[in-house]
């Protein structure tokens, strides 16, 4: 089949149905669990895989879990509990701040944005975020990352971030997601449920995912799917029409970042066509023709896919062992 936009159609109603059965029979046949618990916060994702649970097990034996911290969004928890009304479920809050600060999350990260901008102080109103740059298609940049600061009157300053200042606001920053984990772990263990994934094939194939945090699940519900193929079962399953036009975003930083600007570079719709064309060894000129890009252009999008695959391999990775 001739390379063209429309390859990642899927048919959502089977699909549907394939995953549900394939819960059911993972869950109950081989984690022998009665039901599952889902991290819900507002995205797309979680709202997807909190429906096919309810398909699956019905709602009262799905148990939906919000989990914001001090920087989350509001309206991260306002969508996370219209998505669960709408499947039947009452959501659990657990505000995960108290934990964040016993761990010196919020400490240890906004010790390293000083050492970058002296000025920033989250008590004033100051907030920031870490960002790639977005001329992927157009300059053949490597991913390195800047820090973005907003002042208390809006004023957005940046600055190429350090290796050392770097790996302190993330390796601080993840204690959010290792945080969350163990809460859906309590409620899990709680009830003899499974903790069911909510990343994409995307997330876990270029690692845009923290190891031993959201990554630490009983069951991968979509992550064989491109992110347009879950917005397509979105649709299907009714989510709420404000979380599918919602922008997707990491929601980990006090500056609104959308997961574009942190980590892709690419809207998804374009992304997801050149991924598939790249793992599939489509030739450069075909998909530059389908998609309306010049070959430069797939070959800079080519070169970033596997130098993010590449580079975060080892989250893919099972624990070595000493033989």
């Amino acid at each position: 089949m001739k390379f063209n936009k429309n390859l990642l159609a899927i048919d959502p109603a089977a699909e549907v149905e394939r995953i549900v059965l394939s819960l059911r029979h993972s869950v109950q046949k081989v984690l022998r669990r009665y039901g599952a618990v889902v991290g819900v916060s507002g995205g797309v994702d979680s709202a997807v895989v909190l429906a096919l649970c309810v398909r699956a097990f019905g709602p009262a034996k799905v148990i939906a879990v919000m989990m914001p911290d001090q920087d989350s969004s509001p309206q991260s928890e306002q969508l996370a509990r219209e998505a669960a009304r709408q499947c039947g479920v009452e959501p659990v809050l657990e505000n995960v701040t108290p934990a964040l600060q016993g761990f010196g999350c919020y400490r240890r990260r906004d010790e390293a944005i000083k050492r970058v901008f002296p000025e920033f102080d989250p008590d004033r109103g100051y907030k920031a975020k870490i960002v790639l740059p977005q001329n992927l298609l157009e300059e053949n940049t490597l991913n390195v990352f800047a820090l973005t600061i907003v002042t208390p009157q809006g004023e957005e300053r940046s600055a190429t971030l350090p290796a050392r200042e770097f790996l302190q606001i993330v390796a601080a920053s993840n204690f959010k997601q290792r945080t969350r984990m163990t809460a859906l772990y309590y409620h899990a263990e709680l009830h003899n449920f499974a903790v069911i994934g909510t990343a994409n094939k995307n997330e876990h194939d270029q690692g845009f995912f923290v190891k031993y945090g959201d990554a630490a699940v009983d069951v991968k519900a979509i992550g064989h799917l491109y992110k347009t193929q879950v917005y397509q079962l979105a649709e299907y399953l009714g989510v709420p029409s404000a979380i599918r036009k919602r922008p997707p975003t990491s929601d980990t930083y006090s500056a609104p970042c959308t997961q574009e600007e942190f980590f892709f570079r690419l809207p998804f719709e374009v992304m997801d066509s050149l991924w598939y064309a790249q793992e599939h060894g489509v030739p450069r000129a075909e998909v530059a023709q389908a998609l309306e890009l010049t070959e430069p252009q797939v070959q800079r999008a080519f070169d970033d896919f596997a130098r993010k695959t590449r580079a975060t391999s080892y989250l893919r990775a099972a624990p070595l062992e000493i033989s």
